[in-house]
């Protein structure tokens, strides 16, 4: 079994960016992975004591199928994104400093149209980021890893393509057999100089339904998760114990 294919999403909801290498810390997701977000104005977040909300608090694809259109790109060296309209418009702004995330609160905001959410006293959507904070589905900061082989036998179900972006894994996993990851839950996984132990299964939400290229809800994997396997669970979440660099190519082994 090896890293098939290696990704971080900056922006919760947006662009997956594909790497070829990444340097883990023990405790942590890969680095800039959901480090930005635009919380939506009726949020139940705290910004002065940040601490994992849910999904629905902030702009995603489970509600906001549109932003998919958007191509978004977290520039390391710059530290600046950049995001690139359905009409090849293109805004540049930092995300770590106020002006920077005024600025992408105005954009997004103006994107989302009717889908932007207004809190008490009319509070608008603002873009947010907290050092040392991910803004991902999971409670704790993990890595999310799916086995190909399982992708593809959902495939073969539903005779139809699902495209591996719909769900959002930091690593997909080839050479491996259908449903094996799910064998390693309390397992510890080496890979490149790092390990990592296997928590629990990925429950999948609607945000899968989302087409990555159209933005349309052409297809509905949770149903069909449920319908062909009895569960609606595809990939599953681990935590580094060891630090290092995993990069594509790595073998992967159940410890």
């Amino acid at each position: 079994m090896n890293i098939e294919s290696l990704y971080r999403y900056p922006v919760k909801g947006l662009t997956p960016e594909p790497l070829d290498r990444a340097t883990l810390a023990p405790g942590r997701c890969i680095p800039w992975d959901r480090a930005f977000a635009l919380a939506q104005g009726d949020a139940s977040l705290d910004p002065d004591h940040p601490a994992w909300v849910a999904k629905t608090n902030f702009m995603c694809l489970l509600r906001n199928a549109g932003i998919a259109r958007l191509e978004t790109k977290f520039n390391d060296a710059a530290q600046t994104l950049s995001i690139t309209t359905p009409d090849g418009d293109i805004l540049i702004a930092s995300p770590l400093t106020q002006a920077g995330q005024a600025t992408l609160t105005k954009f997004l905001t103006a994107y989302l149209g009717d889908e932007a959410r207004f809190g008490p006293n009319h509070k608008p959507p603002h873009f947010l980021h907290f050092e040392n904070h991910s803004f991902c589905d999971h409670k704790t900061q993990v890595i999310s890893l799916i086995g190909l082989g399982s992708l593809g036998a959902l495939e073969s179900a539903v005779g139809a393509a699902r495209d591996k972006r719909r769900f959002r894994a930091n690593i997909y996993i080839a050479g491996i057999e259908p449903w094996a990851e799910f064998n390693w839950l309390g397992k510890t996984l080496a890979i490149g100089q790092t390990t990592m132990i296997v928590q629990e299964r990925i429950d999948r939400c609607g945000a899968t339904t989302v087409n990555p290229d159209t933005a349309i809800r052409d297809a509905n994997p949770v149903k069909e998760l449920q319908q062909n396997f009895g569960h609606v669970d595809l990939g599953i979440f681990a935590e580094v114990l060891t630090g290092g660099q995993i990069k594509q190519g790595d073998e992967i082994r159940v410890l």
